[in-house]
């Protein structure tokens, strides 16, 4: 990529993002630059990475043809405030719950990309939503879709679909951790030693998960799969019913949808 990444904040998403950025070799440590409030992080950066941080924001601004938001949401004025963005940058917003509009009202009619990772992402293993405003062409689209592809997998949806995708995959890790930590009580319950049933659990979760997206088919098949008359699993899925698992976690999506809605 012939562009210069700049990250304004370097949090633990914002490093997942340059180290994806690196290993993938979408651009060499001296194209990244950073500026975050807290110079003892920016010092740490620049020891792992190789990377060159800058002293301030509008020195970024200058220096970055791509613009990384990587702040909290209670920072954005200050951050954002008085600092001037010429139409040739990209802006890439990861700030929870600030909208494309709310981004203009900052930065003015620039091209701008409002982005909903997951925590996965620390590990190369996330999923990102892409929503996009009407300065941002394919070619600028497919730079930001790079990006986020360096840490796991990107789509682009519409914005009025991101409190969704917030109630979905944002907030998801942490219901599959609680299921995560259930299914291994349940194996330390049946006598399993505690580190052999969370790494039983764990893959076992992984596994299924690769399985779904790598045959395409759905889960309800799958299930089928694993399920034999009179068996194991059929005893395990009629208690699962009868507590109203499959209802809980829509009702969770549903409830963590509607609270990003109400922080917009």
């Amino acid at each position: 990529m012939d562009a210069n990444i700049g990250f304004l904040g370097a949090g633990a998403m914002g490093e997942a993002l340059i180290r994806g950025i690196l290993q993938a070799g979408l651009v060499r440590p001296g194209q990244i630059k950073v500026y975050d409030i807290r110079a003892s992080r920016l010092k740490e950066l620049e020891l792992r990475y190789g990377l060159e941080t800058v002293p301030g924001r509008e020195k970024l601004v200058s220096t970055a043809d791509i613009i990384i938001l990587a702040i909290k949401p209670q920072n954005l004025a200050e951050a954002l405030t008085g600092l001037e963005v010429s139409p040739d940058k990209l802006i890439i917003s990861i700030v929870a719950g600030v909208r494309l509009s709310r981004l203009a009202e900052y930065l003015g009619e620039v091209p701008l990309v409002r982005v909903v990772p997951n925590t996965p992402a620390l590990v190369g293993e996330g999923v990102s939503a892409l929503a996009a405003n009407s300065r941002v062409d394919g070619e600028i689209l497919e730079q930001a879709l790079a990006i986020f592809r360096s840490v796991g997998a990107a789509m682009v949806l519409p914005e009025e679909q991101l409190n969704a995708v917030t109630g979905l995959s944002g907030s998801g890790p942490a219901y599959v951790y609680m299921i995560i930590e259930a299914l291994a009580d349940g194996g330390v319950r049946q006598g399993l030693t505690r580190p052999v049933a969370l790494e039983l659990a764990a893959r076992t979760l992984l596994g299924s998960a690769r399985m779904v997206l790598a045959t395409g088919e759905h889960p309800g098949i799958l299930k089928d799969r694993v399920t034999s008359p009179a068996g194991t699993t059929i005893a395990g899925l009629a208690i699962l019913e009868d507590r109203g698992v499959r209802g809980a976690l829509i009702r969770a999506v549903e409830a963590a949808t509607l609270r990003a809605g109400e922080l917009e």
